[in-house]
């Protein structure tokens, strides 16, 4: 499967990339600066590129199969996932690929009940303070891809951590489940996203990601 990643030289994205190749993916890493991505492999193409320009989006679409987005800004308080995404999808559906499977987070929306399973000022000083603006652009993110005509899954992970990948983690669970840790490794995201590359189990749906 010829597969294009966004967001190709974060944690995630890095992740994504690694792990695909080492499935046998025919991978194109979707970045301003392919030089932050020191990888070589037969099957890895690195394009450079705005997310935010929409001219060098569509003629990356090209011949893929599937996409995958790891967009991220930190706590800029920008809109580069929600316009990001926005030219993602226009690119998708002009030229004809379905399958879109895309990073958000836990916290906003329908699951910020999630927030009560951590810290206090991670819930009352980080979120509203540093966050705020991260999950507003997030949940406008979401609304864009909900809006179109793809085949997507969205993957809500809780707080990512720079752990080994596990393979042992939990998805699809309540926002008010108890149990969750409200973390997961990046090396986990990546295989639970690359997993839905296949499967219909989380189409059109949010799964929550965590420990």
């Amino acid at each position: 499967m010829k597969i294009l990643i966004f967001g190709a030289t974060g944690g995630t994205g890095r992740q994504l990339v690694e792990q695909a190749l080492a499935k046998g993916y025919v991978v194109t890493a979707f970045a301003r600066n392919p030089a932050k991505l020191p990888l070589t492999h037969a099957n890895l193409k690195c394009i450079q590129g705005d997310v935010l320009d929409y001219a060098t989006v569509e003629p990356a679409m090209l011949g893929q199969e599937a996409v995958l987005s790891a967009l991220g800004s930190g706590t800029k308080k920008d809109t580069l996932r929600s316009a990001g995404t926005r030219n993602i999808i226009r690119a998708m559906e002009q030229v004809g690929v379905k399958r879109f499977v895309c990073e958000t987070s836990l916290g906003y929306g329908d699951s910020r009940q999630v927030l009560d399973r951590t810290p206090f000022y991670f819930k009352y000083l980080i979120v509203p303070l540093l966050l705020q603006h991260g999950f507003a652009d997030h949940e406008l993110q979401e609304n864009y891809i909900k809006q179109s005509r793809l085949d997507w899954i969205i993957a809500r992970p809780g707080n990512l951590t720079d752990g080994e990948l596990t393979g042992k983690y939990r998805h699809g669970f309540p926002a008010n489940d108890k149990k969750i840790t409200v973390k997961i490794s990046r090396a986990d995201v990546a295989d639970f996203m690359l997993q839905q590359l296949s499967g219909n189990t989380y189409l059109r749906q949010t799964p929550g990601l965590s420990y």
